[in-house]
C-alpha cells in the first residue's frame, strides 16, 4: 500500500473483531479456542495472518475487541507474530457487532476523532494482499468524504452462506467506489443462482472502512442506546495488565445488534468498492477445502493421513493415524476427543449438529481437551472414578496462581525441565523425574523459572475434581 495514494496522509487503525466460535468447523474450531486461533491455511494463525496485513500496509498497531476467555491467547499470539502494543480492548458479553466497533471507535476518537479505522473479522483468508492494499486505497478515499465503505467481494459461484451488496450509482469523487443500493440476507439456492450472473451484486466481506466520528455519529442517529451505553463503557473502562476491561455495568445495557442492522443497511452514506482479491470467511470445511492446495486426486489433507482411491475430499489428523479409501467428496476431521465426518456438500450443516451436542450436555462441543491458560496448557490424559491424569505444560518464567482445593488432592510429577512448587510455608525444588505430593486443603503454586518449558504429569484424587474446585488466593494474571 502506498501512502502516496493515501489522501492526506490520514491516521488508519485496523479494528480486528475476534469474537466468533467458528463452530461450523468443528471439532477443530470451538469456543474454548476458536478458529482464528488455529494456523488453518499457512505456519501462522488466521489472527496472526490478519495483523500482519496491517503491518504489511504500514499501518498503526491495531485494536483487537475480543472476549475475556481469549485475551491471553491473543496476547499471545499477537507477540509471537511481532505485533507489539496492539490495544486490546475486553468484551464483558457478547453484544454482536455494532457495540464492539463502536467501542473501539470511542476510544480512537479520544485522542484523534477523524482518524479512519477498517474494521475486519479476525477469521478470514486473504490470498492477494496487492489487491486487498488497491482497495483500501479507495475505500479510504471513500472514508475522508464521510462514507462508511464496505468491500464487495466479486461473487465467483452461487454462495448461500453469504449476504449480498447490490451496487447502485458511482461516487461522483471516488473512482472505483459506488452507492449501496441495497443490502441483501443470505440467499436460498436458485436466488444466488441469479445474483451470481448479476454484475451489480457482490458479496459482503462484512469489512468496513470509515472515520471514527462519522462511525459514532451514524450510531447516534440509529442505535442511540449503543452511542450511550457503549460510550459510557469506554470512559469508565479500566486498565488490567495489557488489557482494557469496558465497564460491564453499562456495556451490558447496549443493545444486542450487528453493524450491517445497526448502522449499514439504514445510513444514506453506505458506499461498496468491488474487491477480488482472494477472500474467504472460510465459513466452513468446503470453503477450506476450495482455497487450499491439492494433489492431483483434488485432496486436501493435513497430518497423520494415508489415502487410496479418494478423490476431492478435506482429511485432517490432530490426533490418530487416519486412513481414507474409496470415497469422494467427503470431510474428514480428528481430534484428540472427537471425530467428524461429512459429506462436503453439508459442510454447512456442522453447525447444526454442534447444536445437538451441546443439548445432549457434552462438552466436546465447545471446549477442547487441551485447555490454554496464560501460564501455557493443560490436558486431560485419563479420568475414571475418583481419580483423573493430567499432562500440564508451564512457558519458562510463568507462574501459577497461589491456590487450594476443598474436594481434591494432587501429585505432581515431573517429566521435564525443574518446578519451584510452594506448599503451605514451604518452597520446594523438584526436579526431573522427581515428585511433590499436595494434600486436600494445602496452599499451592507451581512455577518454573527455568529456561526451558517445564512439563509435569499430575494425578488427581477426590470425590470432585472439577475445574470450579480452585480456590485463587493470589494470580499475577488478575483471574478471579
Amino acid at each position: 500500500m502506498s501512502s502516496a495514494a493515501l489522501p492526506a496522509s490520514p491516521r488508519i487503525i485496523p479494528v480486528i473483531l475476534s469474537g466468533g466460535s467458528g463452530s461450523r468447523l468443528w471439532p477443530v474450531s470451538r469456543g474454548s479456542f476458536p478458529k482464528q486461533f488455529w494456523p488453518l491455511l499457512t505456519e501462522r494463525t488466521l489472527l496472526q495472518e490478519t495483523a500482519l496485513r496491517g503491518k504489511a500496509a504500514g499501518l498503526g498497531q491495531p485494536i483487537v475487541v475480543c472476549n475475556e476467555a481469549h485475551r491471553f491467547i491473543i496476547a499471545e499470539q499477537l507477540r509471537e507474530a511481532g505485533i507489539e502494543e496492539a490495544r486490546i480492548l475486553l468484551e464483558p458479553s457478547a453484544r454482536n457487532s455494532a457495540p464492539a466497533i463502536a467501542a473501539a471507535a470511542f476510544l480512537v476518537a479520544e485522542q484523534t476523532p477523524d482518524a479512519i479505522l477498517w474494521v475486519m473479522a479476525a477469521d478470514a483468508a486473504i490470498t492477494d494482499l496487492a489487491g486487498l492494499f488497491a482497495t483500501l486505497d479507495t475505500a479510504v478515499e471513500a472514508a475522508t468524504q464521510g462514507y462508511i465503505a464496505t468491500f464487495g467481494i466479486q461473487p465467483n459461484k452461487p454462495e448461500t452462506g453469504y449476504g449480498y451488496i447490490e451496487r447502485g450509482a458511482a461516487l461522483p469523487d471516488v473512482p472505483g467506489a459506488f452507492h449501496v443500493a441495497r443490502f441483501m440476507e443470505k440467499p436460498d439456492l436458485e436466488r444466488a443462482t441469479t445474483l451470481v450472473q448479476d454484475a451489480r451484486y457482490s458479496w459482503n466481506s462484512g469489512m468496513f472502512v470509515a472515520r471514527a466520528d462519522i462511525l459514532l455519529r451514524e450510531i447516534a442517529a440509529f442505535e442511540p442506546d449503543i452511542h450511550t451505553h457503549v460510550g459510557q463503557a469506554v470512559a469508565h473502562r479500566q486498565s488490567d495488565l495489557d488489557f482494557e476491561r469496558l465497564d460491564p455495568e453499562m456495556f451490558n445495557l447496549s443493545p444486542d445488534i450487528s453493524i450491517d442492522y445497526a448502522v449499514a443497511e439504514r445510513t444514506r452514506h453506505a458506499a461498496v468498492v468491488p474487491a477480488s482479491f482472494g477472500w474467504s470467511d472460510i465459513g466452513s470445511w468446503d470453503a477450506l477445502w476450495e482455497i487450499s492446495p491439492k494433489d492431483e486426486e483434488g485432496n486436501v489433507i493435513s497430518g497423520d493421513v494415508f489415502l487410496d482411491a479418494t478423490r476431492n475430499c478435506y482429511v485432517r489428523s490432530d490426533a490418530a493415524v487416519t486412513a481414507v479409501m474409496g470415497v469422494e467428496n467427503l470431510v474428514v476431521v480428528v481430534t484428540e476427543d472427537a471425530v467428524m465426518v461429512s459429506h462436503r456438500d453439508r459442510a454447512q450443516d456442522v453447525k447444526k449438529m454442534v447444536t445437538r451436542l451441546t443439548q445432549a450436555g457434552r462438552a466436546e462441543a465447545s471446549s477442547h481437551n487441551r485447555m490454554y491458560r496464560p501460564w501455557g496448557f493443560y490436558e486431560s490424559l485419563i479420568r475414571g472414578d475418583r481419580f483423573q491424569v493430567k499432562r500440564i505444560h508451564v512457558d519458562p518464567g510463568h507462574v501459577l496462581s497461589l491456590q487450594k482445593h476443598f474436594h481434591r488432592a494432587e501429585h505432581w510429577v515431573v517429566v521435564a525441565g525443574t518446578a519451584v512448587v510452594t506448599r503451605d510455608e514451604a518452597e520446594i525444588i523438584v526436579r526431573e523425574n522427581e515428585s511433590v505430593y499436595l494434600p486436600l486443603g494445602c496452599t499451592h503454586r507451581l512455577a518454573n523459572p527455568g529456561k526451558i518449558a517445564l512439563t509435569l504429569i499430575e494425578v488427581q484424587s477426590g470425590p470432585y475434581l472439577g475445574e470450579d474446585d480452585i480456590i485463587r488466593l493470589d494470580d499475577v494474571y488478575a483471574r478471579q
